[in-house]
């Protein structure tokens, strides 16, 4: 298939915005793409952060640009590695291959519809049971062996220090105010989680799991993933769907090891919250009001309570 204008050869992070935000310029190709796999019409799926297309109901396709190479390759890596091993689906990869130097991969599509829509309507007994549920999750996901995933991934200390080297530039940018910004840089010497080196999906957040049935039904999305300490992969539910709620949070860590989440933990997750890939406190922290907590160590007490 030649090359086509749609798809810029060494895009840019802006670049590739405006691209994924204009589904008319690249659904073309992706439905080029998809008729070697499926004879359905391929539908922008209208989420997540690659062009991603739904074949039919069977099928998805995901194209990655170029400089998401590494994200590709982990995520093709993890489909095959968590396959059939959790209690929850996961997409099975059907294949992998490359267009004009974008590589894509092609997937089975999973039931269920997005937590993020469900939740609001979900009452607190079964909001703890989801919860839970996620708790168990990654436990399971935590204690496979890390397979081929190392060799994929940055490592753990050169990940930390890169995003360190970041993180006052990303708070400022993306509006921490301005009363913790200024103490960003002492308590970010305190300590931070630590441990044997797990695989970490980078989510278990609304966006990236399904609901069906009164229950959650599957588990998506595996591009941002990491080989670290365990408590990276807590934040997402901590922050999105616990919520400074503190039966949520111990439902979670119920499901997650059976006991209650310990709370002299808070300010250690707090920093490895400000060091995340993707930080950005205004977008993750679904609790009114956080912003005037006057310090740091009252701002983990409101998130863990």
């Amino acid at each position: 298939m030649a090359a086509s204008p749609e798809l810029p050869a060494d895009p840019g992070d802006a670049d590739f915005d405006a691209l994924q935000e204009d589904p008319a310029r690249w659904i073309g190709v992706v439905a080029a793409l998809g008729a070697r796999y499926s004879s359905a019409p391929a539908v922008p799926a209208g989420e997540g952060s690659m062009l991603v297309a739904l074949l039919g109901r069977e099928l998805v396709l995901k194209l990655y640009p170029p400089f998401l190479r590494d994200h590709f390759e982990f995520e093709r890596a993890m489909l095959g590695h968590l396959q059939g091993r959790l209690s929850l689906p996961t997409p099975r990869l059907v294949d992998s291959a490359e267009h004009a130097g974008w590589p894509y991969l092609v997937m089975t599509q999973l039931r269920g519809t997005p937590l993020d829509r469900v939740w609001p309507t979900l009452q607190q007994h079964e909001r703890c049971a989801v919860l839970r549920t996620i708790g168990h999750l990654a436990a399971e996901v935590q204690t496979l062996p890390l397979g081929p995933l190392p060799a994929l991934a940055p490592r753990w200390a050169d990940f930390l220090q890169g995003q360190r080297d970041r993180c006052q530039a990303r708070q400022q940018r993306t509006g921490l105010p301005t009363h913790l910004l200024a103490q960003l840089e002492a308590f970010l010497q305190g300590p931070v989680p630590e441990g044997p080196e797990v695989i970490l999906t980078g989510e278990y957040t609304p966006f990236n799991l399904l609901y069906q049935g009164g229950k959650l039904s599957a588990m998506f999305d595996f591009g941002d993933g990491l080989v670290g300490p365990r408590e990276y992969d807590w934040l997402g539910p901590m922050c999105f769907l616990a919520a400074g709620d503190a039966a949520r949070i111990d439902a979670f860590f119920d499901g997650y090891h059976g006991r209650p989440f310990d709370r002299g933990r808070r300010e250690a997750l707090l920093r490895l919250l400000l060091l995340h890939r993707y930080s950005h406190l205004k977008a993750q922290i679904a609790l009114p009001g956080w912003q005037a907590a006057p310090d740091f160590a009252t701002l983990a007490a409101l998130i863990w309570p």
